[in-house]
């Protein structure tokens, strides 16, 4: 398996950004995102996304150098349009301002509207838990074929609309953070596991016969708009359904966004609407007592014996962090993923032969 070198990912994120024509800020910003995805164990939004980027600019649906708007200000109440520009952008943009809002008025309510895919979510509450924000994050996702089914369905009427919350903890890092598709499995992770010819979990995905299945090619062919093609499913039956349903209208209706009825274009772009509602703790009362009563109820929670099929009992978060540590030298890029990186660096102006040199790529 090719394994790539998160410096040299990192620039080679930021080369091809630039060969887009994005500044050296805005490819910065990208990169950061989709390398710290891959370390934190969610390939799904790490470097594979980068050839659906450079897709979008190339078609004119992503816009390169573009700024987030100012919509609605009233105070602890900003709303943005993202206008297509890169999501690491807008998120970044949105989340610095909320951020200060917070601190002045206590809590922001922070809506971004019509922003190219905003990537993983956890990296917005990682951004606030950072600034000793707790945070709350409802996404949707459009401009592509919708991918879920609603509860009892066997067609895809909605994205994989996310949810995230993280509280900060004593240091850079949450306390706890909760990121989560609405469907038992995101978009992503049936294109990585189709990349490299692997099954998906039993049951995340409904085939067109309308048939539960393992089998990661009916979203392949639905993300292609292909013939045969399935659903992912939602979580936790009924309230995953239910939840990804309040993503979109919270999100993305609230917002004076579109949702993915089908009034609205798709049209093969990955367009995100995010609600946000960022908290200083400090305004609910002494930030050292908060912070004692998470750091007791954690330690509380982390206490449980395990069930006799698990090894141990993990918090919102302790994933990634453990994907950190045992990532920090590399990460592993199937060789299917390693082709659409070199094919996108050449439509971006850059050598696709270079491409594995510019991954820093050893073979595992």
């Amino acid at each position: 398996m090719p394994i790539v070198s998160p410096s040299s990912a990192h620039k080679f994120v930021g080369r091809v950004c630039i060969g887009l024509g994005s500044d050296s800020a805005e490819a910065h910003l990208v990169a950061d995102q989709l390398v710290g995805a891959n370390l934190a164990g969610h390939d799904s939004h790490g470097i594979g996304m980068l050839p659906s980027y450079v897709a979008g600019a190339v078609s004119g649906h992503l816009k390169v150098n573009q700024f987030p708007k100012i919509t609605t200000d009233a105070g602890s109440l900003v709303v943005f349009d993202g206008q297509s520009g890169f999501g690491q952008v807008n998120g970044y943009e949105a989340m610095k301002e909320g951020i200060e809002r917070a601190r002045q008025f206590g809590v922001a309510i922070v809506g971004l509207r019509n922003s190219y895919h905003i990537g993983r979510i956890g990296h917005w509450a990682e951004q606030c838990a950072q600034a000793k924000m707790v945070s709350v994050h409802f996404v949707n996702v459009i401009g592509h074929t919708p991918l879920v089914a609603p509860h009892g369905g066997a067609e895809s009427r909605f994205g994989t609309n996310p949810f995230c919350a993280a509280v900060p903890g004593r240091g850079d890092e949450p306390a706890a953070l909760l990121d989560m598709a609405t469907s038992i499995i995101a978009g992503g992770k049936a294109r990585v596991a189709y990349n490299k010819g692997d099954r998906v979990p039993m049951g995340t995905v409904i085939d067109s016969a309308g048939q539960l299945s393992d089998d990661p090619a009916p979203v392949m062919r639905l993300m292609n708009n292909a013939p045969d093609a399935g659903a992912l499913v939602a979580f936790g039956e009924h309230k995953g359904s239910g939840l990804a349903i309040m993503c979109e209208l919270l999100s993305a209706a609230l917002l004076g966004g579109e949702t993915s009825q089908p009034e609205n274009a798709r049209d093969s772009k990955i367009i995100n609407n995010m609600l946000s509602l960022i908290i200083d703790p400090s305004a609910t009362g002494e930030y050292a007592a908060f912070s004692d009563e998470v750091d007791k109820y954690l330690a509380y929670i982390a206490e449980t014996k395990p069930r006799n099929d698990t090894k141990e009992v993990l918090l919102p978060g302790q994933p990634e962090a453990k994907a950190r540590i045992a990532r920090a030298q590399g990460f592993d890029v199937d060789a299917v993923t390693v082709d659409q990186l070199s094919a996108a660096a050449l439509a971006a102006g850059i050598d696709g032969a270079t491409t594995q040199d510019l991954l820093g790529i050893t073979m595992q």
